[in-house]
């Protein structure tokens, strides 16, 4: 149940994260925001259990996961922009 849960929350996060960090370089589509989002909640669950912030078998919440979708738009923008300009 806990992946279901971290998949709900990441869809959440994608789109808050998308609204705070706006941009040429970040992904426009709905679908693509919506799944960096979901690894971004995946990345914190995967941090925040590897630093002991959440026991074993808990996931992230909601501001952990807009946290984490926002470090991955940032690594996206960055490939992205890196992409756009060779």
């Amino acid at each position: 149940m806990s992946v279901i849960w971290t998949i709900i929350i990441g869809f959440a996060a994608g789109v808050v994260a998308k609204f705070i960090m706006p941009g040429d370089n970040e992904p426009s589509g709905f679908i693509l925001t919506t799944v960096l989002g979901i690894v971004g909640a995946f990345v914190a669950t995967f941090l925040g259990q590897s630093l002991e912030w959440y026991r074993p078998g808990e996931g992230a919440g909601l501001v952990g996961a807009i946290v984490g979708a926002i470090i991955v738009l940032l690594i996206y923008g960055f490939v992205a922009g890196r992409r756009r300009t060779i």
